[in-house]
């Protein structure tokens, strides 16, 4: 079999409808499996394969085991010679994955490839290529610099706006829509379930580079992402703020030194403070003229973060 594709279910049914769809209506040159695990979320998602696409191979998890270990258990089942994991929150624009399948299979070097992701509202989705993290892009990472400064190395984007439609090597592509090679997949250890959620593609990408292999952006692969379907760093949910720390202090606890990843805390400690000290005046304000804020949602994020750079938030060691 030319590909197994595999999607992480969470509370996302209806997407997943959308999502098998627009393969089924756009991949028809290579043979294909698809294979989706419930993490746990019972939303019915089983029922609605079985009744719409009985063809479609169904795991339904009896815990939330997370990105990496869902996605290597379906692994575990699978037949293609290449793997793609694929979020539920998405559609295909056109015949996507038979492009980044053909590019994937025609270059020796490819050992991971991804596509443009767009927003629901058509507009691109910076976050499809990433540059490796460090501490510097960490701290700097605003989606206020992100937009003044976008072709920045330190987010490693410049690619997106390249607009000749050629493959181009990056770090990493995200892992809404990740395509490799099996052989690859198998000799790099798989997904690392060091992560529970976040990094995850960031550390596949890293691995794979340390092996020899290239990632490769493909432009000419269009998948339109939702995005936050389940759940969305950045968005005020401190659950998934916290994670999302969590994931890049363990990413470089693997890949960095033990020195490095204390100044990571210390230098997210730093900018908690700073931010917390200029949103709660404002905070204080809207409260005293009893308005609602987005302040609110911005504050909770930013006590969390400082909650954690402190250890106040142990329970994330349970994922």
């Amino acid at each position: 079999m030319d590909l197994s594709i595999i999607i992480v279910n969470w509370n996302s049914m209806e997407y997943l409808r959308k999502c098998i769809a627009s393969v089924l209506a756009h991949t028809h040159e290579i043979g294909f499996e698809i294979i989706v695990i419930d993490n746990a979320s019972f939303d019915g998602c089983g029922e609605m394969l079985q009744g719409c696409y009985p063809q479609v191979r169904f795991i339904q998890g009896s815990s939330n085991l997370g990105f990496a270990k869902a996605n290597n258990a379906a692994f575990a089942v699978s037949a293609g010679r290449n793997l793609l994991f694929l979020n539920p929150d998405t559609e295909l624009a056109g015949a996507s994955v038979e492009t980044l399948y053909h590019h994937l299979s025609s270059s020796p070097s490819a050992g991971v490839v991804g596509p443009k992701l767009l927003n629901g509202d058509k507009s691109v989705q910076t976050s499809c290529i990433q540059a490796f993290p460090t501490i510097l892009n960490q701290l700097l990472d605003f989606n206020v610099l992100r937009t003044v400064f976008p072709r920045a190395g330190l987010w490693g984007m410049e690619s997106l706006f390249t607009e000749n439609g050629v493959p181009t090597e990056v770090d990493a592509v995200s892992g809404a829509c990740l395509m490799m090679k099996r052989s690859v997949f198998e000799s790099i250890g798989r997904f690392s379930e060091d992560f529970f959620m976040y990094s995850e593609d960031i550390d596949i990408c890293h691995k794979a580079k340390g092996a020899g292999w290239t990632t490769y952006y493909v432009p000419t692969a269009v998948v339109v992402h939702y995005g936050g379907a389940s759940t969305s760093h950045n968005t005020g949910n401190t659950f998934s703020e916290i994670m999302f720390l969590e994931s890049r202090w363990r990413f470089f606890r693997k890949t960095r030194s033990f020195w490095y990843c204390w100044l990571y805390r210390l230098s997210m400690f730093s900018v908690s403070i700073v931010r917390i000290g200029l949103v709660l005046p404002l905070w204080l304000a809207r409260k005293l003229q009893r308005r609602e804020s987005s302040m609110n949602t911005i504050l909770a994020k930013w006590t969390a973060s400082l909650r954690w750079t402190l250890g106040f938030e142990g329970w994330v060691d349970n994922y």
